[in-house]
């Protein structure tokens, strides 16, 4: 299984003071969930499918995730619990893959 983590910038102020911090901070977790934590992922049947897992900013900041494709149930607790281990919250949106785009 193919493992591929996105930093999502959308409800995060590109002009707030830290936000080149928190734009590598967020890259670096993203990086981190997809070559470490994530990594037994790779391992489980089926061998040819993906995930694609969204992480963000919430607005206090907190690491938010979201699985971005449909996978088998067993693949989304797995993630989950990973997530929750690492203190991210579930992203939890009535739409998906919805983005504000530039304004």
């Amino acid at each position: 299984m193919t493992v591929t983590v996105v930093a999502i910038f959308d409800e995060f102020n590109p002009h707030a003071p830290l936000a080149k911090v928190l734009k590598e901070r967020l890259i670096r977790l993203a990086s981190d969930l997809q070559n470490v934590h994530l990594k037994s992922l790779a391992s489980m049947p089926p061998m040819d499918d993906d995930i694609v897992i969204y992480i963000s900013y919430n607005l206090k900041y907190n690491v938010r995730w979201r699985i971005a494709n449909d996978v088998p149930d067993f693949v989304e607790k797995e993630v989950a619990q990973i997530c929750a281990l690492q203190g991210y919250i579930a992203w939890k949106t009535s739409t998906v893959n919805v983005f504000k785009g530039n304004k």
